[in-house]
């Protein structure tokens, strides 16, 4: 092995030294997707947007020139681009330049530049042409042809430039300049100098290019309405008409008109109702319509028609999906990799997490600290789990705070926004742990206000304080009463008159497994010495969880966590998705005995 391993690394270097090409670091914990990503000539490949589909479209992921570190230029709002003379390196889009994945695997490059050069399609000819960005993090400034077409502030949500002004015909180069501190002043959750795991910056989701008309639609909004059996749709556009045809499969349900910016109902008579036993979805066709009569924009999207609710059951308010109360299991999911640290090696990968989540009997992930590509979301949707959505956090909410405050307050709407038509999300939770937590009760009554048609839990684990701060606590308000407890389950907080009881985080047991831990020292809450062992520990602590939901009203529990993540072993999954480490079809058992054991609560 080891005279393989010298041959190998021989090899690699004699490579290098003659073709002159920057290889990628050897992964310190490769997942099985690794190598297929860093061999990938477009990651991600299919359209990133699936609520919102047209059919032209050009992905921009793959292969970009790229400089970066902290002693390149400043990339903060520069006026002009940088020249890209002298060494350059090549980084995989869409991969954080901190990853494996990438190509680069540099810690914290501060600024970064990347360049590539495209064509136009000649078919594309009379059309705007807007450049699409799943998320960079955390300032962007995109200049086409040497001219500045647009920039935007925010690591987690999708933004789109129209760069027509600025294109010619042939080739055309496109730079991007992305800066990011990771000093806690803006939204970065664990991503972040108070968190615990790898630093990343710039851009870490797709990036593609789409032509429109000059009247197009920017977003759509869309609500569910299953007591009045239809569904609330608004197209954001310019002056014009609007089609929309919702279908079952290749069935026409219903059909509606009106205009964009209006509130348009369409119809859903006996709706077939989304829930995780049965994550139905509708799909739906909208049309933009000019004077003429001419169809001038066209795109495919879905929904699920669901309702969720505070209500009583048998004197105890409690969460109700579509009105019956669902005791809900769930993960605490980092979405963190050993390659391709936030971004998930491939949609592969993506959807693996989701769909092991649904096989272990849960029924609810909790995103932790972050949020995902919208393909993660349409995954969610389409296989049935429930979503809690975190607000990634800010780290110094008391320094500067007329801006560090008004950003949080900015990317918060900006994510509600982004993500507000997918059926699996179902609460919004604004802090952790009172982590960089100001303004809990305000700020919780106004996402309440500005989604009413969502859950709110605005400190979940408000128990829970970092040694440097005061705690803002128990707000009051919002939708749930929500501790954490570790190892717990006992101890979880108790509905009182107008909320519901939620474990946010319990659990933590780690379990070591040789050859797929990070190399670091590794740690969990408590420990268990064999599968077996931390199997029968995980049962036990689901008995006491369903105790707690018969006898003390407790509607939700969230398990931590998902996988490992870098040095903690609490996982369900090593960090590299390799092995299970629990025996997951006892895991499935206990899970589904305790929500059908909630549903006998509706009797």
């Amino acid at each position: 092995m080891k005279t393989f391993k010298k041959l190998y690394c021989y090899g690699l270097l004699l490579y290098a030294v003659f073709t002159g090409k920057v290889l990628a670091q050897e992964a310190k914990l490769p997942t099985k997707w690794t190598q297929s990503a860093i061999a990938s000539k477009i990651p991600f490949p299919a359209y990133p947007r699936p609520q919102l589909v047209r059919k032209d479209w050009i992905s921009l992921n793959g292969k970009w020139d790229y400089i970066g570190g902290k002693q390149a230029a400043n990339a903060l709002n520069p006026g002009t681009p940088i020249s890209f003379e002298g060494k350059t390196d090549q980084i995989l889009v869409p991969y954080c330049p901190e990853s494996v994945l990438s190509g680069i695997g540099r810690k914290q490059e501060i600024n970064m530049w990347y360049r590539k050069t495209v064509e136009i399609p000649p078919t594309w000819k009379g059309k705007q042409v807007i450049i699409n960005f799943d998320a960079v993090d955390h300032d962007a400034t995109v200049f086409v042809n040497g001219k500045k077409a647009g920039s935007h502030a925010g690591g987690y949500d999708s933004f789109g430039i129209n760069i027509t002004p600025f294109l010619k015909a042939g080739l055309n180069t496109l730079i991007v300049a992305a800066h990011d501190p990771n000093d806690g002043r803006a939204p970065s959750g664990k991503n972040g100098p108070r968190g615990d795991y790898t630093f990343t910056s710039g851009i870490w989701q797709s990036v593609w290019l789409e032509p429109v008309n000059e009247n197009y639609i920017n977003n759509i909004r869309l609500l569910p309405d299953p007591a009045n059996s239809r569904l609330r749709l608004v197209v954001n556009a310019a002056a014009s008409q609007v089609t929309a045809i919702a279908l079952d499969g290749k069935k026409v349900v219903s059909q509606a008109t009106g205009k964009s910016g209006e509130a348009l109902y369409i119809p859903i008579n006996n709706p077939k109702l989304w829930s995780p036993d049965d994550p139905f979805l509708y799909d739906l066709k909208i049309t933009l319509i000019d004077k003429s009569g001419k169809a001038i924009d066209e795109v495919i999207s879905y929904f699920g028609m669901r309702d969720i609710k505070l209500s009583k059951v048998k004197g105890v308010v409690r969460p109700l999906l579509n009105d019956k109360f669902v005791m809900q299991v769930g993960l605490l999911d980092q979405g963190y990799w050993p390659d391709g640290i936030l971004t998930a090696p491939s949609e592969e990968a993506l959807k693996y997490d989701i769909e092991f989540t649904k096989k272990a009997g849960f029924n609810l992930i909790r995103k932790h600290m972050k949020t995902e590509p919208k393909r993660f979301y349409y995954w969610a949707d389409k296989l049935g789990l429930l979503v809690w959505q975190d607000m990634p956090a800010i780290w110094y909410q008391d320094q500067d705070t007329a801006k560090t405050r008004s950003t949080f307050r900015k990317e918060l709407k900006a994510i509600i926004d982004d993500h507000y038509n997918s059926p699996s999300i179902i609460t919004w939770v604004p802090f952790n742990e009172n982590w960089g937590a100001f303004d809990v009760r305000e700020i919780t009554d106004w996402v309440k206000r500005y989604d009413p048609s969502r859950l709110v839990n605005g400190n979940s684990g408000f128990n829970n304080n970092p040694d440097y701060q005061k705690a803002a606590g128990d707000p009051g308000n919002g939708d749930f009463v929500d501790t954490h407890i570790y190892i717990g389950p006992n101890g979880a907080s108790k509905p009182d008159g107008k909320r519901a009881a939620s474990l946010g985080e319990f659990g933590g047991v780690g379990l070591f497994v040789r050859g797929h831990m990070w190399p670091v020292e590794n740690n969990a809450y408590s420990y268990e010495p064999t599968k077996q062992r931390l199997t029968d520990r995980y049962v036990l602590l689901m008995d006491q969880v369903e105790q707690l939901m018969q006898y003390k009203g407790l509607s939700v529990a969230i398990y931590t966590q998902t996988t490992d993540v870098e040095h903690e072993v609490n996982g369900l999954l090593t960090y590299d998705r390799a092995t299970e480490k629990m025996e997951i079809e006892r895991v499935r058992e206990v899970n589904q005995a305790v929500i059908n054991a909630g549903k006998k609560l509706n009797q």
